[in-house]
């Protein structure tokens, strides 16, 4: 097992590290002795600034011991950025094309834990379209986790696009993935396996 172990998480849109699933990724990594090793960065730019931000943060990594987990459209930026890195990652409830339905969110919108106004232009979806990675080149690098009760994203998308990858569906639930502290033990052990994989 690899000593040196590093997760990066990405919330989704209008989300933040203060968000419960991030303060539970967080606290879990506190307890496993990670503390240095959890990087949440908040995501406040547009698509094309953010995966710019992302890959330069991802560059200043040990890349051979790096997972990802990504919720929601930051299960999105994850794809992209596994793909390009051949790193493994776990999504939580993830975005899958968001690009086709984005024009819904064209305007204004508040930050659910600041003061910040995230802007949807058209060129926002632009830059959503192109990061879409289909079909993957990587697909037994991710582990999906959806629950059939998520009122905001259809979950039958994440299974058909992610259908050679690990699924774990879970009935019931809704978008912001109930039980999810529960599952970190499990997500822990997939990045690591992966990790140790390619290692060999």
């Amino acid at each position: 097992m690899t000593s040196d172990f590093h997760i990066l998480y990405l919330h989704g849109f209008l989300s933040a590290p203060q968000s419960k699933k991030a303060q539970q990724t967080i606290a879990y990594c506190d307890q496993k002795g990670m503390a240095d090793r959890i990087h949440v960065p908040a995501l406040m730019q547009g698509p094309a600034a953010t995966i710019h931000e992302l890959i330069e943060l991802i560059k200043s990594l040990p890349r051979d011991s790096l997972g990802l987990i990504g919720s929601s459209l930051g299960g999105y930026y994850a794809t992209y950025l596994a793909e390009s890195f051949n790193l493994p990652a776990v999504l939580i409830n993830p975005a899958v094309g968001p690009f086709e339905s984005w024009e819904s969110h064209l305007g204004e919108h508040n930050n659910y834990f600041s003061d910040h106004v995230h802007v949807v232009t058209p060129r926002y979806i632009e830059e959503l379209q192109s990061l879409e990675r289909n079909p993957l080149q990587f697909p037994a690098n991710f582990m999906v986790m959806v629950q059939t009760g998520d009122e905001t994203l259809d979950h039958r998308e994440a299974v058909s696009k992610f259908s050679d990858s690990r699924l774990v569906i879970r009935q019931n639930g809704d978008h912001s993935y109930q039980g999810y502290d529960r599952e970190l033990p499990a997500i822990e052990a997939f990045l690591l396996s992966r990790i140790n994989d390619s290692a060999r």
